[in-house]
């Protein structure tokens, strides 16, 4: 197989099995199991909107190209107007999508039954020439339109739609069996509303959720430690620990509205975690508006948080930070190549400076810098800030820390590392203080801005937040900076934040030394 079962576990480890519930309000150490499930390797998951998007695109394709290679091998040259041909064939593609897309043919649960899609696609395709005949008849247009092409756009089309609709099936059955497409899910709240939830979902087909576990404050008869055969792993502290050592893609709670006090403060600790957080509506009594529900499967969810740059704005980032990344890295290799030279000769000591960092969700990474401090004394677990004619900078280091050329060998962390984007929160060395207090104890809901890769530059950066951090002040608004460009992330953002910060870093310098 290949995804796990938390029971199996159970099963076949009496270790992993749910310690005994001790007093309530007593510190639980965390579960053994949850230490297990966390150490086992995980596969990188694609995301269903995005499947589901590669689908869409094909049966475009598909049809374009049928309607396309038949009018130029049967009727180009032999007619005098070609557009209702060039206006026909788009119209279908376009319908097709819409056709499908009513008849529920792009989910993934459906995408994996192929004789369930032969009835659908075979009758929204035959909708869809039907539809067309009509218009074409209403329109006085049905003699300038070849019967021949019509029947063999039909037939090629229909054969062929249905050929890419079994390769797609094969494929995503196979991402199943793999693992890649499930949804690695936690449920917030034990007891009879806990059981409920997990028996409705798992009645649900092909939803691609895989439960990891249970976890819940109580700590009383109300929160047992087995929930529908799932193990209660631990509290809400233990469950942001848990996501922090393994993939977790989505957070459940069954928790009543009724208790707003006690789902404000897990939601407080659970926040900065990049995952999606859902209300189960399963067995509330609240009713809303259908539109006011998402749905996995039919079991009605409300929607408390959305992972940040997600499903296909991964793909697009992705693709932004290697092809703006390469042309930088080759348009900057003069002045990075000179940089080198300089640190060479200015003082004696390695080029590069490496230094263990944090990265998306809280994981180190290990992020190049041109060395601008002697390196007998250099600072790897930035113990003290770089502070204003500060003795261990060289003198190449002040000036390009200055001008902050001392960070483009980042640009090989964006280009084949991947552990760095082009643009995003700046990391911050693990160790990194501010008057002898942890960032995180300086500002509430520091964590969040882990919630997405981190980057060269920044929204921060262009406000002139780089440098010392020597405030509360400081750093709150660093975090703050960093926090908007999390929630209005885009493509033009992100070209706004690379152009604009050449310009920042010769207006708004005063903190970089």
């Amino acid at each position: 197989m290949g995804a796990f079962d938390v029971r199996d576990l159970i099963k076949a480890d009496s270790a992993g099995s749910a310690p005994t519930s001790g007093d309530p309000g007593t510190t639980r150490a965390f579960h053994p199991l949850a230490e297990r499930i966390a150490a086992m390797p995980v596969k990188q998951t694609l995301s269903p909107v995005l499947i589901e998007g590669l689908v869409r695109l094909a049966d475009v394709l598909v049809i374009l190209g049928v309607g396309g290679l038949i009018f130029a091998f049967y009727v180009a040259g032999k007619v005098d107007y070609a557009l209702p041909y060039q206006v026909t064939v788009p119209l279908m593609a376009v319908g097709a999508l819409a056709v499908f897309q009513a008849l529920h043919l792009y989910h993934v649960g459906a995408l994996r039954n192929f004789i369930g899609m032969v009835v659908r696609v075979s009758a929204g395709w035959t909708v869809l020439f039907l539809l067309a005949l009509a218009a074409f008849f209403f329109l006085k247009i049905s003699d300038q339109v070849s019967r021949v092409w019509l029947a063999s756009f039909y037939a090629v089309g229909l054969v062929l739609l249905l050929a890419e609709r079994l390769a797609v099936s094969q494929i995503v059955l196979r991402l199943t069996r793999m693992g890649r497409l499930e949804r690695r899910t936690a449920v917030v709240g034990g007891g009879p509303a806990g059981e409920e939830l997990i028996k409705a979902l798992e009645a649900q087909r092909d939803t691609g959720l895989r439960i990891c576990g249970v976890f819940d404050d109580r700590n009383d008869d109300r929160s047992p430690d087995l929930v529908a055969g799932y193990p209660k792993l631990g509290t809400i502290d233990d469950l942001v620990e848990f996501a922090r050592r393994t993939k977790l893609d989505l957070v459940i709670f069954t928790l009543p509205i009724s208790a707003e006090a006690r789902l404000l403060a897990m939601l407080r600790k659970l926040w900065v975690l990049p995952i999606d957080i859902r209300l189960s509506a399963h067995m509330s009594k609240l009713r809303f508006r259908p539109r006011s529900y998402s749905y996995i499967g039919a079991v009605p969810v409300l929607d408390v948080f959305d992972r940040p740059i997600a499903d296909w704005d991964i793909v697009v980032k992705w693709v932004f930070d290697k092809i703006v990344g390469t042309l930088a890295l080759i348009a900057l290799s003069p002045l990075m190549i000179a940089t080198a030279i300089a640190v060479k000769l200015d003082s004696r000591g390695p080029i590069l400076f490496r230094q263990k960092r944090y990265g998306f969700n809280n994981e180190m990474i290990e992020v190049l810098k041109f060395r601008s401090l002697y390196h007998e004394m250099s600072d790897f677990k930035a113990a003290k800030q770089v502070t204003r004619d500060d003795p261990r900078v060289t003198r190449v280091g002040r000036f390009i820390r200055k001008t902050s050329i001392d960070e483009l060998p980042q640009l090989l962390n964006v280009v084949f590392k991947g552990n760095l984007s082009l643009v995003g929160p700046r990391p911050h060395a693990v160790h990194a203080t501010m008057q002898n207090r942890a960032y995180e104890q300086v500002v509430d809901g520091y964590f969040a801005r882990h919630k997405v890769k981190p980057g060269i530059t920044g929204w921060a950066q262009i406000h002139g937040w780089r440098g010392e951090t020597d405030t509360e002040d400081k750093i709150q608004r660093r975090v703050e900076h960093d926090l908007y460009y999390i929630e209005n992330w885009s493509v033009l953002l992100d070209l706004y934040i690379l152009i604009k910060t050449p310009f920042s870093l010769m207006t708004k310098n005063e903190n970089a030394y």
